[in-house]
């Protein structure tokens, strides 16, 4: 499933495309993806104009001129296509590879561009996990998905003293502490995999030993650091689970081929001076991917 870094760079591949365009026609071929499409979907986008594109935790935000919010979310396949007189770009080539095929093209979004341009944004999804909802902008945050949402991992609200605030009095492991999203929004699989390499710490230790018994913890700020530049770096590579995604500058994403633990079982660790291997374990129903010699 797309983690948050690809869901921003999905947003950042359409931003320039969909931000300040206005909607001509909606096309939906078929009546539901995850959950069915708004009764009034089309009526209610159709003549709007798009303001801003956004985006919380793994959800993609489609503001519109009428105070209305698309809310959107890529399910397990979901994908977006940008047409313009039959050339096509994908923003966001996963690493697990997103299908083309015609059949699977759900929703069709005829734009007038801010720049004058015509454009086709076309939503691709075969397993139909995804879904695209309506929401007013003023009670936002107050929708059943996002109301519950813990902090963001991104710039510095998520530090040393708040991480330890949310781990104190947890037993369970650490890993599946990390992934509950009422704590952490948009933290995946991958990220808590590579971010706990990077601190150092065990998945499998308790949550509550990262915590300080007040205040934050050495261990706390490591991690939160550890957080927070994880997802930073793999937003700048366009994000860690692309195949080689070309952006709009022209540079590639190749963020995947910088992991350190994730989907690297048997294989040595990349700490200097450990000479420990990398170690697959299931919790939560999730794939763990560490290293027992140097993350304690």
């Amino acid at each position: 499933m797309p983690e948050l870094p690809e869901v921003e760079t999905v947003r950042r591949g359409l931003q320039p495309v969909m931000e300040g365009a206005l909607i001509e026609a909606v096309e939906l071929r078929r009546p539901d993806l995850r959950f069915p499409f708004p009764h009034d979907f089309t009526t209610r986008l159709e003549g709007r104009r798009i303001v801003a594109l956004g985006r919380r935790a793994k959800y993609l935000l489609v503001h519109l001129d009428t105070a209305d919010v698309v809310l959107c979310h890529l399910g397990m396949s979901g994908s977006f296509r940008v047409d313009r007189d039959g050339d096509e770009a994908s923003p966001g080539t996963f690493h697990h590879a997103r299908a083309k095929a015609g059949k699977h093209d759900h929703a069709v979004f005829h734009l007038a561009t801010a720049d004058g341009g015509k454009r086709r944004v076309v939503y691709n999804d075969p397993r139909r996990f995804g879904f695209m909802l309506l929401h007013a902008e003023g009670t936002l945050d107050s929708h059943p998905l996002l109301s519950g949402l813990g902090v963001e991992p991104t710039g510095n609200v998520l530090d040393g003293m708040l991480l330890s605030d949310l781990l104190r009095g947890r037993r369970a492991p650490l890993k599946t502490v990390l992934m509950d999203q009422r704590l952490i929004a948009g933290l995946g699989n991958i990220y808590v995999c590579e971010a706990l390499w990077r601190a150092r710490l065990s998945p499998k230790r308790s949550a509550d030993t990262v915590a300080g018994k007040s205040g934050t913890s050495v261990r706390s700020r490591r991690l939160a650091e550890a957080i927070r530049a994880v997802i930073a770096d793999a937003i700048a590579a366009g994000g860690s689970s692309l195949r080689d995604y070309v952006q709009a500058d022209g540079s590639l994403g190749y963020f995947q081929h910088t992991f350190n633990v994730y989907d690297r079982e048997g294989e040595p660790c990349r700490r200097e001076g450990c000479k420990g291997t990398i170690r697959r374990t299931v919790q939560a129903g999730r794939s763990t991917f560490h290293c027992s010699s140097c993350q304690r």
